[in-house]
């Protein structure tokens, strides 16, 4: 793909235009991160314990395989490389870091650390996409985090400086391969699925050895098996392929405020299971979330226009 047609996949499609949002996208590309949610659910209830390797592994490889059997569509010249970055960035360095901070961390902490992720999108876009800063969506993006916290954080809630750490690497890790899958488009001739495929083989192909190395097979019940195939089917070949979709017709940080319904996902799951209510610092940070998420999608120009009007 030529820069001149990258640059064109990359551009804000609001950009220098009032166009009303694309419910319908939105809506679909939201689906992603609903199932990430049910992650931590499927991890802790069905999988077997400390075995984060090979779990992205598993998560990773077999859907990538599917896709491209399914695609029938390899990548060509530049894209080899492309789709390693990508999928290094996007899956392989990210799910491994994502379940070490969930070991270290209480799940708040962690979900709190995963929710800056559209803060680091919008300040990435602006060094790698040329975006202008958008104080409204910054704003609301810090919203975001800040309705998260009173979701997920208690009082008890303790900080490993660790966990804290690979939390953030793994938030940056995924914000810089959203803002680099936005930057570099997908090739007009490449299906949704092929994409989704290739960068999903190739986080798989990063795996195998690291996984096999440090926690080998576990054992494998049914369970186990269910989960597995939930994580790779719906968390990894479906979520990945309407996500990437989303990101390539979407401006990229609105994008990644819809981030924020897998930790409230998680938190509703959570409480749906433990039978645990939500107290009124909970449901108002929920409130704040969903609100964060569905106004950062808007973008106002009505100051820019009064301005004009008034020359």
């Amino acid at each position: 793909m030529s820069n001149n047609s990258a640059s064109k996949t990359h551009a804000d499609p609001g950009l220098g235009r009032s166009k009303p949002p694309d419910i319908g996208l939105i809506l679909l590309t939201a689906t992603a991160p609903v199932v990430w949610g049910t992650t931590y659910i499927v991890t802790t209830h069905a999988l077997p314990h400390g075995h984060a390797m090979f779990s992205a592994l598993m998560r990773t490889l077999p859907a990538g395989l599917i896709a491209l059997v399914v695609s029938r569509q390899l990548p060509k010249g530049d894209w080899w490389w492309k789709s390693f970055v990508l999928g290094g960035l996007n899956m392989a360095v990210f799910f491994p870091l994502l379940f070490i901070t969930a070991q270290r961390l209480p799940g708040g902490v962690a979900a709190t650390l995963g929710s800056v992720q559209p803060i680091v999108v919008a300040f990435l876009a602006i060094v790698i996409l040329q975006d202008a800063l958008s104080i409204w969506r910054l704003f609301w993006a810090v919203a975001g985090v800040v309705g998260i916290a009173m979701v997920v954080l208690g009082p008890a809630a303790s900080v490993d400086p660790i966990g804290v750490l690979t939390g953030m690497t793994s938030a940056a890790s995924m914000g810089l391969g959203v803002v680099l899958t936005k930057k570099w488009g997908r090739p007009r001739s490449v299906s949704a699925v092929g994409f989704a495929g290739w960068q999903l083989t190739a986080a798989g192909l990063l795996l195998v050895v690291p996984a096999l190395w440090v926690d080998g097979v576990p054992v494998i019940d049914g369970l186990a098996v269910v989960g597995y195939l939930w994580l790779g089917l719906a968390g990894a070949l479906v979520s990945y392929t309407l996500w990437f979709s989303g990101i390539r017709r979407l401006s990229v940080t609105p994008t990644a405020l819809l981030g924020l319904l897998s930790p409230l996902t998680a938190a509703a799951l959570g409480a749906l299971i433990a039978n645990e209510a939500f107290n009124m610092i909970q449901l108002t940070g929920f409130a704040i979330a969903l609100v964060a998420m569905a106004a950062g999608q808007l973008s106002p120009r009505r100051t820019g226009q009064i301005r004009k009007a008034t020359k």
